[in-house]
């Protein structure tokens, strides 16, 4: 689904809303429309104090900008709201069958959702606001109450079913208006994954930083967190992180040092046990206690300042509390505090620390550090990513302001025009068969013939040169290895004869039915790895890679993304393999060609960009990535194809 912002600025600064309709919700949304400054009309149902009755949504006059239809189906008043040129409709309660429906009914139209939508925002608090966009009232409550702890909300939304106008719509709205510090998403589902990434990536250009709390099965999100990883959004995992995360992010500049100062004006241990938690996650922390403000604050190696408070004692805590909160006005570094009363009650809480727009307020050590160590990820991965689109050979989706945009395919390159010409609808391929596959997209395979003979095999020998490697081939033939069916440095006619005359007879006896035995060139040694696509139900085609064997699942020890990036994320990939040492030389060995590495990586997420919607899998495995400037080869290969559509 494309993204589309178009039509939603009455939501946020409407001119004139008309009410359709009585229901549940009603005054919510007067006092709101009233508050925002707006006219209010009615086509039915009392007017009531600062309504404006209308006959008909004929009668409209052109300054309408958001129609709320309250109860019932909302259907049949869309097409005269479509002629009075209402630009969006909110569904408020109604029937949730007829959603799909309404989506290219003419007005854009947010909902069905609830009377949540309308809440008032405070209107009385200073700095940068966070954006909201949440599916349910209940699930965007801990964001709404942010404000009681002094945090302004610039936006506020709740999508409830999602008809037509979605979170991605949203975000990629978010993204565009001033006073936007951070975007907010609390969603229990994400309808179209890849839309939500395009507006992430939309956000990440204005450099906005978006913070989404998702709901995915355990072996989904490994790659739903990478690829919203890959798009600069900061994934956390409770409502409480989504707030403290997104509350830092909005308030903190750009960080001008990695280091994080843990102060404190005497040693009680608080700083120390802080600066252990932050380094266990992988911050350079140091426990700073009696050094100055002032001083630390201007070390250049200090991006970050942290200051817990296990427990209140006046008057020393709210003098400290009065000198962090000027010290974050005096300085561009974020200033952090953890304030560990239980109460929450007292006054150097809840009037100086909370009455700054500057300072980012924790009460967890767990959530202050997740929140300064995504604060600081997310700003070194934005000055090395600017966008996943921002590099060649990748231009960035359009953002028409049409509801129904789309892009338009690009027509197949040559590589997959010789490549379909492989592929078997519902089969496995044959090793051979994916090998040509890779093949066809420049990817480096060893010289290797199929054969069907003793005889034949002995010639593609003698063409390839030995050493050779034989292998029996089928289509669904698994475990090669373990049922005596590959051997490895062959260096004559008769050790190929013996080879292929045991692979019949104990293909024979298995019951296997081989297309023949492959003859392959022998590759030397090198750093062994695999690459994988795989078919995620949220995100479609995505591309792995790890140590041997490790991408069949994601998690440790393997990099996720999803096409389309470009070298510079396929490097990031590299980056991130836990088994990196082999490529970078062991015990003094030469370092593997990297750079090939990246180059083959490139190669498969072409595959997977242009072939996804036809394979269910395909596994390059063992890449071969030998020492540096002698290339990366593919070894072994398989591939199994997605059904034809019924």
């Amino acid at each position: 689904m494309a993204v589309s912002v178009a039509g939603l600025e009455g939501l946020f600064r409407p001119r004139g809303v008309v009410l359709v309709g009585t229901g549940e919700g009603r005054e919510d949304v007067v006092r709101w429309a009233l508050r925002a400054g707006a006219r209010v009309y009615a086509v039915r149902g009392e007017p009531g104090p600062g309504v404006r009755p209308v006959a008909s949504v004929a009668e409209l006059p052109g300054d309408v900008d958001l129609a709320v239809v309250l109860g019932g189906d909302p259907l049949p008043a869309l097409r005269p709201l479509a002629d009075a040129k209402v630009p969006l409709v909110v569904v408020l309660g109604g029937s949730s069958p007829s959603a799909d429906r309404l989506r290219g009914a003419g007005p854009r139209v947010l909902g069905p959702t609830g009377p949540a939508l309308f809440a008032p925002l405070r209107d009385d608090l200073g700095g940068p606001g966070i954006a909201v966009v949440a599916r349910t009232g209940p699930q965007g409550r801990p964001l709404y109450a942010l404000q009681e702890l002094g945090v302004r909300l610039s936006h506020w939304a709740v999508t409830g079913d999602e008809a037509d106008v979605t979170a991605a719509d949203l975000v990629a709205y978010y993204a565009e208006q001033p006073g936007v510090g951070a975007i907010a998403c609390h969603l229990d589902r994400l309808g179209d994954a890849r839309a939500f990434l395009r507006a992430a990536g939309r956000a990440a250009r204005h450099r906005v930083p978006v913070v989404a709390l998702t709901a995915a099965a355990p072996t989904t999100r490994p790659v739903l967190d990478a690829a919203l990883r890959q798009y600069g959004v900061v994934p956390v995992g409770s409502p409480d992180q989504l707030q403290d995360t997104a509350t830092l992010l909005a308030r903190a500049r750009p960080p001008r040092a990695e280091g994080v100062a843990v102060y404190e004006e005497e040693a009680t241990g608080a700083a120390a046990h802080f600066a252990a938690l932050a380094s266990a996650a992988g911050l350079r922390a140091s426990a700073r206690p009696g050094d100055p403000l002032d001083a630390l604050l201007a070390d250049p190696d200090v991006g970050v300042l942290v200051c817990p408070v296990p427990a209140p004692h006046p008057p020393r805590t709210d003098r400290l509390a009065r000198a962090l909160a000027d010290a974050a006005v005096a300085t561009e570094k974020p200033v952090c505090v953890i304030w560990g009363s239980p109460a929450g009650t007292e006054a150097a809480y809840r009037e100086v620390l909370l009455g700054s727009s500057r300072l980012a307020v924790f009460r967890t050590f767990g959530n202050c550090v997740a929140a300064v160590r995504a604060y600081l990820d997310h700003h070194r991965r934005a000055a090395a990513h600017p966008s996943p689109f921002d590099e060649p050979p990748f231009d960035e989706p359009t953002f028409d302001d049409s509801p129904t945009a789309a892009p338009s395919p690009a027509p197949p390159s040559p590589s997959a025009r010789r490549a379909r010409s492989l592929l078997r609808p519902g089969q496995r391929l044959s090793e051979h068969a994916a090998k040509q596959l890779l093949r066809a997209y420049g990817i480096r395979v060893p010289r290797e013939q199929l054969t069907t003979s003793a005889a034949a095999a002995v010639r593609a020998a003698a063409q390839i040169g030995y050493p050779v490697v034989m292998k029996a081939s089928a289509p669904r033939l698994a475990h090669r290895g373990e049922r005596g069916l590959v051997r490895v440095g062959l260096t004559s006619a008769s050790q190929v004869r013996d080879a292929y005359r045991e692979f019949t007879e104990i293909a024979r006896y298995d019951r296997v039915d081989l297309d023949g035995v492959l003859v392959c060139q022998m590759v030397g040694r090198g750093a062994e790895l695999a690459v994988r696509v795989a078919h995620d139900p949220l995100l479609g085609p995505t591309v792995r890679i790890g140590a041997g064997g490790a991408p069949a699942e994601a998690g440790a020890g393997t990099a996720v993304r999803v096409p389309p990036f470009g070298e510079r994320e396929a490097r990031a990939m590299v980056d991130e393999l836990r088994g990196r040492p082999p490529l970078d030389g062991v015990r003094g060995g030469p370092p593997a060609d990297v750079d090939a590495l990246v180059e083959t990586v490139l190669r498969v997420q072409r595959i997977a960009l242009e072939l996804g919607g036809d394979l269910a899998e395909l596994d390059v495995e063992p890449l071969v990535v030998r020492e540096r400037g002698q290339g990366a080869v593919a070894l072994g290969a398989r591939a199994v194809c997605r059904p034809d559509s019924p």
